[in-house]
């Protein structure tokens, strides 16, 4: 494609030196009283064509799809691999978040796997270190689809984190709109009028204190999801070495009933802030529980979990063989059934 669009802007460029083509002699139309039938070329083309549309359609936020009722799951991304982040987007996860609070990578190393994720037609998450003003800044100016803010504990927090997010007056982000990425570098238009109300604000609630009042931060303007950490929540209560314990479980029953109950009340007082409910899944708590008890957005995976399990299979299955070294009976017959028998 990008042949042959330098090709025609060459074309374009030297056209006014170059002589009027021949007029072809028109052929007169053949009459038929049978449909005519669609090339397979003709076909194609319009396949081709059907696909580049679906490609430059502008990918519907994330806002968007939790307003339209959509359950959401995500993947969270610890090993900052573009490759990776790609494999997940091409995999069909809704969202990838971009861990910089517990993986290695900092802004340099996410905006590689923003990229990769972009190019994948994949929302990305960054979830921020800490949430302060700098961290949101630099992230914001990255262009992600949202942001998580860890440790929220109380409305005020939520409030002052949310406020990371916007532009004065409304709040204490940086402007540098013109030259970052997150407007095409100034190409872009309408990112100010548009960059509020796309960007996803996620606040984590992940200790008692932040249950305590999880009713209150998930009414502060601004905030969209609530995002319940069982394993923080459960070393915050004295049980480090047990997240599955009963009274983290019974907790964390309760929190998600305030935010769920608050949704609901949502239709009958529109102009109140009530936030969607996100979670991670646990071995204990699998994703599929968290969506049929009405989360909206659930982390199934760990990218580095994901790899450690297929690969401690693969190591396990190879020493586990029972067939002894040099022995090929039956060997034709496994090739056979794989699919990899040839003459």
């Amino acid at each position: 494609m990008a042949a042959s669009i330098a090709a025609a802007a060459a074309a374009a460029s030297v056209s006014h030196v170059l002589p009027a083509p021949k007029p072809k002699p028109r052929t007169p139309p053949r009459l038929s009283l049978l449909p005519r039938r669609r090339s397979r070329a003709a076909g194609a083309i319009s396949a081709s064509a059907s696909a580049a549309s679906d490609f430059l359609a502008p990918v519907p936020s994330l806002k968007s799809r939790l307003a339209a009722g959509d359950t959401l799951y995500g993947l969270f991304l610890l090993s900052f691999s573009p490759t990776l982040a790609e494999i997940a987007a091409l995999a069909g996860y809704d969202y990838v978040v971009v861990d910089m609070e517990h993986g290695p990578g900092g802004i340099t190393e996410a905006l590689t796997c923003l990229r990769a994720l972009d190019a994948a037609r994949t929302p990305a998450v960054l979830r921020l270190p800490e949430a302060c003003p700098v961290w949101a800044k630099k992230a914001l100016d990255l262009g992600p689809a949202g942001l998580m803010l860890p440790a929220v504990e109380s409305p005020a927090a939520a409030a002052e984190a949310v406020s990371h997010c916007r532009y004065p007056p409304r709040g204490v982000r940086g402007a540098a709109y013109p030259i970052v990425r997150a407007s095409a570098y100034g190409l872009d238009d309408s990112y100010l009028s548009r960059c509020e109300d796309d960007t996803l604000i996620i606040c984590q609630v992940e200790t008692a204190a932040g249950v305590a009042e999880i009713d209150a931060i998930a009414a502060v303007e601004g905030v969209d999801v609530v995002q319940m950490g069982p394993l923080d929540l459960s070393a915050s209560m004295g049980y480090l070495w047990d997240p599955g314990n009963r009274k983290v479980r019974a907790t964390l029953r309760e929190a998600e009933r305030k935010v769920l109950e608050a949704r609901k009340k949502k239709d009958a007082a529109p102009k109140t802030n009530a936030a969607y409910l996100g979670g991670f899944a646990m071995p204990n708590d699998p994703a599929e529980q968290l969506k049929h008890r009405g989360y909206h957005m659930v982390a199934g995976a760990v990218d580095i979990g994901l790899f450690r399990k297929a690969a401690l299979e693969d190591v396990k299955r190879f020493k586990e063989a029972s067939m002894e070294i040099g022995e090929a009976e039956g060997e034709e017959e496994d090739e056979k059934e794989n699919g990899y028998w040839s003459e």
